[in-house]
């Protein structure tokens, strides 16, 4: 019987977890695993992550491809990227442009 009240337990949390990494722009699947194997700590993990949605990005000068700020090669072509001057703001924030950090 302790077995079976795990179970709905792990589920729970798996199940809270993966919708919590989605609404932050991550991976359902990947949350869900996550907070299934550890219940508690994986639905703190996924609260306390950030939104990639709020993730600034850039353009790729070749490919004209829009990439994460972090990214250091460009997914599409495959050209390594410097550090641009301006970025451009998440899909939460909207196109405009936004100075980047250094």
């Amino acid at each position: 019987m302790a077995g079976g009240a795990y179970v709905v337990i792990a589920l729970s949390f798996a199940l809270a977890g993966g919708i919590v990494g989605r609404m932050k722009g991550s991976s359902f699947w990947l949350w869900f695993l996550i907070s299934g194997v550890v219940p508690g700590i994986g639905l703190l993990t996924a609260l306390l992550y950030r939104f990639d949605r709020d993730e600034l990005r850039r353009e790729c000068p070749r490919c004209g491809r829009i990439c994460k700020l972090h990214d250091a090669v460009c997914v599409g072509c495959g050209t390594d990227l410097e550090f641009p001057e301006t970025a451009i703001a998440g899909d939460a924030g909207g196109m405009g442009s936004a100075p980047a950090a250094r």
